[in-house]
């Protein structure tokens, strides 16, 4: 493909169950690469999606097969919804990242449904998908995918944080990028935040109101995970397994949020050089109490950009990584990932 301007449709879903996230993009490939983000929109999942998509995890082989076709399909709906909203006629290619049901890279398994042929049929568009499974078969943690978006459009910062379901960071280092999740966030905050009735923890309100309990504390700090070297990534298996049986002894539900809100603050400063630029996307840079406790912990200076790139920069990279593909251009970083190679990932449908 040799045009450099891509008119294309980002489509993320992540683990924190907000919704399936939707930007119409161009994407300008020059001396290097620019962005223009025309409409994004968060579409709420239904209760009934919202509540399958959390129990999938437990689901046996037909289940699941089951699950995403179904998931195909409503992403077909909503993505068709958008197009028809904002008369949208000249895409290059719809770039969907799916939504993650199991990550095992360590047992050579990665699960994100909504990656079937079908949603090219579906939605008559192009479609480029599936970033991470080609990864995982080349030795690599399928993850995080973000940090050739991170190179390529925001460069410009020293460190790019992400605070989604999970924390991820990237950087360069010694001419290559390095990334890695840093710690679970709002796979957890949610989870507490639905026990006092609200989706999320606004602002950090609950975890102002809560005491940090500092045993509890020192007991996450020390989880094996913080301790292992880059290449890693986290996945819902392993909150299962070590999260929330730290926290679920702790009785008031602010205090659990609390003590996990300076987990995640200490667990990022922790990565941080002195007065380096930090910026901070994803929906946890809105609960400014989480800011300002990395703040505490850090003299990193803070840069948190307009609310579309901050809650639609995955999208707008996932819709980077489909034109990589297009182009045939490494959009899989072996520095990040761990696998044997750099490459080119995602599969192609078309209708």
């Amino acid at each position: 493909m040799n045009h450099q301007y891509y008119n294309v449709l980002g489509i993320m879903s992540g683990t924190s169950l907000d919704g399936i996230d939707i930007a119409y993009i161009t994407l300008v490939r020059k001396e290097s690469w620019s962005f223009h983000i025309h409409r994004a929109i968060t579409v709420p999942y239904t209760s009934e999606m919202k509540q399958q998509l959390a129990e999938a995890i437990t689901y046996n082989k037909r289940e699941v097969e089951q699950l995403n076709l179904k998931y195909t399909r409503y992403l077909a709906e909503k993505i068709l919804n958008f197009i028809d909203a904002h008369k949208i006629d000249n895409l290059v290619a719809v770039c969907s990242h799916g939504h993650t049901i199991f990550h095992q890279p360590q047992e050579n398994y990665t699960l994100q449904i909504g990656n079937l042929p079908e949603l090219a049929q579906l939605i008559n568009q192009r479609v480029v998908c599936d970033y991470r499974v080609q990864d995982v078969a080349l030795q690599g943690q399928g993850a995080p995918l973000v940090p050739i978006g991170d190179r390529l459009l925001f460069g410009a910062y020293d460190y790019c944080l992400n605070l989604g379901g999970f924390a991820n960071m990237s950087f360069e280092q010694n001419a290559q990028r390095i990334a890695y999740d840093l710690c679970p966030v709002n796979v957890v905050l949610n989870h507490y935040a639905l026990k006092l009735g609200k989706e999320y923890d606004a602002g950090g309100a609950f975890a102002k109101a809560g005491t940090i309990q500092t045993p509890v504390l020192e007991q996450l700090n020390s989880l094996e995970y913080y301790h292992q070297n880059a290449p890693k990534s986290l996945g819902m298996e392993w909150v299962n397994a070590h999260i929330f049986q730290i926290l679920d002894p702790i009785k008031d539900t602010c205090d659990i949020i609390a003590t996990y809100t300076e987990h995640v603050a200490v667990q990022i400063a922790k990565q941080l050089e002195p007065e380096k630029t930090l910026l901070i996307t994803g929906g946890g840079a809105f609960n400014t109490y989480l800011i300002e406790s990395i703040s505490m912990h850090s003299s990193a200076k803070i840069i948190i950009p307009e609310a579309v790139i901050v809650e639609h920069k995955e999208a707008l990279i996932f819709a980077l990584l489909g034109v990589l593909k297009l182009r045939n251009e490494n959009n899989c970083l072996s520095s990040v990932t761990g696998a044997d190679r750099d490459h080119s990932s995602g599969v192609i449908y078309v209708p």
